[in-house]
């Protein structure tokens, strides 16, 4: 979607991701102020955003809307696309209806054109942050935390979809499907609301996660009660090389959650699929038993061996499992791979109001 931005609209808002690259900071002048309809905007620190619409004495409280994007700098399609919906709020060519925060996530690391400089940010949170503090990564993860602490801290109690943490990513390889998506597990029931609107983003499949985490959307999730989701588009590209009409999708289902206009209902579920296993890397040893370009969601038989390490060995137990994240080059100790087997039937049958 092009932006119609006009003169009245500041630098800053005109384009956030380039202001935020350049390292400009506001003056305190420049930091806080009004655009389009009443909107109030408010620069809370270097790529964290917060849109506020004009209060009304209303019987239920307003929505609050966490949009993340660039947890991994050299994620760039999301990147783009949270700048241009900054963009389109501020000329007044997108309504809001909730709190937004919108916030960039690796800053440093997208000025580099790097997924990290010392340590994966989406591992951080939860955190765990404290146990790294040599990490040039952990400050932000506190950040990002306070910052969405901040804005779920202040939202009023009780309303449906009160809550919600869009985070935005791209993946590293190819998949078989190429818009997808992850839920946090927190033990709560999985939201009928959630995987409505994840149809209406033309999301292809759900990977549901089945322990906790310390990511992101695990944090806002176990935290504040937000329905939070990872979505994935695509793969990563260069800025400037990603072609933003393939998620025009999520991008107008984000735009819908943020101005009230929901339109959920007419497009198909996604697929479901729920993590059976993870493949760790112990040391240097480690193997990874498939080509370095195999897909996302690609499907192997009972019996193949996936991964090798000195003395473990994952081999596939169901009659189909999927892997999903495989990555050889990880340090040891984390994850180079998850696998999951297709839940759909189960999944949304089950899904609560």
């Amino acid at each position: 979607m092009i932006s119609n931005v006009d003169a009245a609209v500041p630098a800053m808002l005109a384009d956030f991701l380039a202001y935020t690259l350049s390292g400009a900071r506001p003056g305190p002048a420049e930091a806080q102020g009004a655009c389009a309809r009443g909107i109030r905007y408010a620069w809370l620190d270097d790529g964290v955003i917060e849109l506020t619409p004009p209060m009304r004495s209303e019987r239920h409280a307003v929505p609050a809307v966490l949009v993340s994007a660039g947890i991994h700098g050299d994620e760039t399609a999301p990147l783009e696309l949270v700048s241009r919906m900054i963009a389109d709020i501020a000329s007044g060519d997108v309504p809001l209806a909730c709190r937004l925060c919108v916030v960039l996530g690796n800053v440093p690391a997208m000025r580099t054109g790097s997924r990290y400089l010392d340590d994966d940010l989406n591992r951080l949170f939860c955190g765990r942050h404290e146990q790294l503090t040599q990490s040039r990564e952990a400050p932000r993860a506190r950040a990002l935390e306070a910052a969405a602490a901040r804005l779920f801290e202040r939202a009023g109690g009780g309303g449906e979809g009160e809550r919600w943490h869009i985070d935005m990513h791209t993946a590293i390889r190819a998949s078989v499907f190429e818009r997808f998506a992850l839920l946090p597990y927190t033990g709560a029931a999985l939201s009928r609301p959630m995987f409505e609107w994840l149809a209406d983003a033309t999301i292809e499949a759900v990977l549901l996660h089945t322990a906790k985490g310390n990511t992101y959307t695990h944090f806002t999730a176990e935290s504040f009660g937000a329905k939070a989701c990872t979505l994935e588009l695509g793969k990563v590209q260069p800025f400037g090389e990603n072609d933003l009409s393939r998620y025009v999708g999520a991008d107008g289902a984000v735009r819908g959650l943020i101005s009230g206009r929901s339109r959920a209902g007419a497009a198909p579920m996604p697929r479901v699929f729920t993590v059976i296993g993870q493949i760790t890397k112990h040391s240097d040893a480690f193997e990874l038993l498939m080509a370095d370009d195999v897909a996302n969601f690609t499907p192997f038989a009972r019996g193949t061996v996936l991964a090798r390490d000195a003395n473990y060995c994952y081999a596939v137990t169901h009659a189909e499992e999927r892997i999903v994240f495989p990555n050889r080059t990880v340090k040891p100790g984390l994850r180079a791979g998850l696998t999951v087997v297709e839940t759909t039937a189960e999944t949304l049958a089950g899904l609560a109001r």
